[in-house]
């Protein structure tokens, strides 16, 4: 952070601090957080609570970023300067 904030001879760009403060580095704490509480719960002998855990938190996930993507992609549609109401869609009509 020190290197984006004081270390360059021109101007970052003004997105780059928040990018990698909280967008990178934040997710090394998530993650670190998840692994602790992971090897907590196997150490408590809680095997099978550590494996469902783990696993369904990486479900989860992946169901979150689809989602958000679905809904990006619905919140999108049909819009733009060159869409009228039959672009905008994937699909081939035959």
């Amino acid at each position: 952070m020190v290197l984006i904030s004081e270390g360059g001879r021109s101007a970052p760009h003004p997105l780059l601090r928040p990018f990698a403060g909280v967008g990178v580095l934040g997710g090394f704490t998530t993650f670190s957080t998840y692994a602790l509480d992971f090897s907590r719960l196997l150490d408590a002998g809680e095997a099978r609570s550590a494996l469902a855990y783990a696993g369904l938190t990486v479900v989860a996930a992946l169901g979150a970023v689809w989602a958000a993507a679905s809904a990006a992609r619905l919140a999108v549609r049909g819009r733009g300067p060159d869409r009228g109401p039959d672009r905008g869609t994937d699909r081939v009509v035959r």
